[in-house]
């Protein structure tokens, strides 16, 4: 800034020729002018005011460049000390004779940003010509002055930037007791058999970690203690143990995108390039996979990069696809320039840069959204038989499937172990899902809490669609990761047994709902049946009752004529013989209610002799009309028998022949009594 303005006031004096110049700028915050380059008028032209001197302020309503910065009017004076705007003082504190001021505003985006003022013209006064051509001037000051405060303002930025990062390297890096205790923590002799696909690094100790990193370190690339005679460095074994520990420090305490998961990755890599039948990726591959997978979650938050664009994450708007992937690669980068943590720095300028190309390629092929892509192109070649190892798309390809597998390896593990993993996977998944819902948006199903009963579904789902087609390619290209789809497999079968088992649950929970309602309609239908066969009965029984109360009304009517005519014989032996006729008659009606009784007990007898007979043939027997009755009760849920009617009334709604034939005998008798009394009478 500070040369910017030099050079616009020594530009402006010679385009006007001027003894001296001035540029003051606008302080808006404070309503004043300042400056801190002047011409002290030594002949030495302007100069910066010293370290030790106060840059000059004023207000803004005060002397000539207060009035143009305030009205934004150009003065031109031929001579100042008539002027009241005039401030006399600087001269007699100096000793220099102001005689003519050309004073014009600067300014910028329709705003005053500052004031230039021209002192003494060498020949003559300030013209009009004066005034035009440093008019034109002022505006390419303007600009000029516009761009120079942006970049004070970046160059302080840049300065914050570098403070800050340096605070953070501090707080990101290892410390020197962590250092010092994995640095001078000699390897195992032998080295440990780690090179199994049903190895567990989750039943590690967190301070193991570092150094099995360091074991695979040594058996890839053949590492050895620096101090050893003889030994040709390829890695510096100090800034390895930072670089790892470093690495380690910058995973969050997240559920699954951890320390322990960047570790697992790591090591899954290392058993496929260990348990190989032949080199399939030279050094630098090696290399740039192992510390890919090391590396590859670096400082991640959690979530995916679908809600990092939603939040709209500053870096979402950094990177645009494969938001996180970008961002673990970023802080590789960070995390190998810091000083002491360059574990690259004795290779070769062209190894350098293809070992961070394929660990960048390495990063962003652990993005899933890319792996459809890369898995549809890979099985094309290998099903046209047409991989070749010296192609290098195809060895591209290839690389990227195993980060992908590498990156999956969890599914691969017993699983007791991916039960687990796959819990603190959904456990991170909703933690996601509960800020999303936080901030007014619906997750979806997989990382709903809510839904937590499906996770089962959602790992067959997974394996099915992601983790077996992408370990059936590996296979076909590296044999050695087959117990990886292997276990797959076997895991695919133990999750979809708990989804059969769940699905048999809710299917016998929703029988036992459906049986529960049905019953619940049944018991009210039954109740209606059965009132609908007792309302049956009961007008059967009812129909009966009235018959027998006719019969008896008529017998009463009968017995009362009998009474009345006994009651007219004036004699006590008629009486008498009156009393023992009616002893007879109400003997009589009680046997034949009996015997009618009797009948029905038979008739009754014979229906369910039938019925049995008719079950046991499975036909369909028809039904006369006087089991009609009996029919619907036995058709009833109800089975309960009607209780036995008084006087031995039968439920039948005609009468039996015996019934009759007792009636009858009865009617008879009755007649031959009536017709002896009335001889007797005689």
């Amino acid at each position: 800034m500070d040369n910017v303005i030099m050079k616009v006031m020594n530009f402006a004096q010679k385009l006007v020729m001027a003894d001296r110049a001035s540029l003051f700028l606008v302080d808006h915050k404070t309503n004043e002018l300042y400056a801190r380059i002047f011409d002290v008028g030594n002949g030495l032209g302007n100069q910066l005011v010293e370290k030790d001197q106060k840059e000059i302020r004023f207000p803004m309503d005060k002397g000539v460049a207060g009035y143009v910065a305030s009205s934004g009017k150009t003065l031109n004076i031929l001579d100042a000390y008539d002027d009241d705007r005039f401030n006399r003082a600087i001269d007699q504190q100096t000793g220099y004779v102001t005689k003519s001021i050309l004073c014009m505003p600067i300014y910028n985006r329709g705003k005053i940003i500052g004031v230039v003022q021209m002192v003494n013209k060498k020949i003559g006064p300030f013209t009009k010509g004066d005034e035009q051509a440093f008019e034109t001037f002022a505006v390419y000051c303007g600009l000029a002055l516009h761009h120079a405060k942006l970049y004070d303002k970046i160059h302080r930025s840049e300065q914050k930037y570098r403070v800050a990062l340096e605070v953070l390297s501090y707080h990101s890096q290892c410390h020197d007791h962590e250092y010092r205790k994995l640095r001078f923590m000699s390897l195992p002799e032998p080295m440990p058999d780690i090179a199994r696909y049903d190895f567990s690094p989750w039943g590690l100790d967190e301070d193991a970690k570092p150094l099995y990193v360091l074991c695979m370190f040594q058996d890839m690339f053949n590492i050895k203690d620096p101090s050893a005679e003889g030994w040709k460095e390829r890695f510096d074994y100090e800034e390895l143990c930072r670089f790892i520990l470093t690495v380690r420090k910058n995973y969050r305490t997240v559920p699954y995108h951890n320390w322990t998961h960047a570790f697992s990755v790591a090591h899954s890599v290392y058993t496929i390039i260990k348990t190989a039948e032949k080199m399939v990726f030279n050094p630098l591959e090696c290399l740039a996979l192992f510390v890919g997978c090391l590396c590859h979650d670096l400082d991640h938050r959690g979530v995916n990069n679908a809600f990092m664009v939603n939040t709209a994450s500053p870096l979402a708007a950094i990177y645009s696809t494969s938001t996180m992937e970008h961002h673990h690669f970023n802080m590789t980068i960070t995390i190998l320039q810091n000083e002491g943590h360059n574990i690259f720095k004795h290779l070769t300028s062209q190894e350098y840069k293809t070992v961070l190309r394929e660990i960048r390629h390495a990063i962003l092929a652990t993005d899933l959204a890319l792996f459809f892509g890369n898995k549809d192109r890979l099985k094309k070649i290998v099903e046209a038989d047409s991989f070749d190892w010296d192609n290098q798309d195809h060895r591209a390809l290839c690389r990227a499937m195993v980060m992908t597998g590498c990156d999956l390896c969890a599914v691969c593990k017993p699983f007791d172990i991916q039960s687990t993993v796959a819990a603190e996977i959904f456990e991170e998944f909703y933690q996601q899902g509960d800020r999303e819902k936080s901030h007014g948006r619906t997750p979806i199903p997989m990382m709903d809490r809510d839904r937590a009963h499906e996770l089962p579904a959602n790992q067959v789902s997974f394996i099915v669609g992601i983790c077996l087609p992408c370990y059936d390619l590996l296979q076909r290209l590296v044999p050695n990761a087959k117990p990886m789809y292997d276990g797959a497999k076997a895991n695919l079968q133990n999750w979809s047994a708990i989804v059969a088992k769940q699905n048999a649950e809710k299917e016998e929970k929703e029988k036992k709902e459906a049986t529960k309602k049905e019953g619940g309609g049944a018991e009210g239908g039954g109740d209606g049946k059965t009132s609908e066969t007792k309302e049956d009965g009961e007008k059967a029984d009812n129909k009966q009752d009235n018959k027998s109360d006719d019969k008896q009304t008529s017998d009463d009517k009968q017995t009362r004529s009998r009474k009345k005519s006994c009651a007219d014989n004036e004699t006590g032996e008629l009486k008498d013989e009156c009393k023992l006729k009616e002893g007879k008659e109400s003997k009589k009606k009680d046997e034949g209610k009996e015997e009618s009784g009797q009948t029905n007990s038979k008739e009754e007898n014979q229906e369910s002799t039938n019925k049995e007979e008719t079950e046991k043939s499975g036909t369909n027997v028809p039904v006369n009309s006087e089991n009609k009755t009996d029919s619907k009760e036995e058709g009833s849920v109800t089975t309960d028998k009607k209780p036995a009617l008084p006087n031995g009334k039968a439920h039948h709604s005609e009468e039996s022949g015996d019934q009759a034939k007792a009636n009858g005998s009865i009617k008879g008798q009755d007649s031959s009594d009536r017709k002896s009394s009335n001889e007797e009478k005689k």
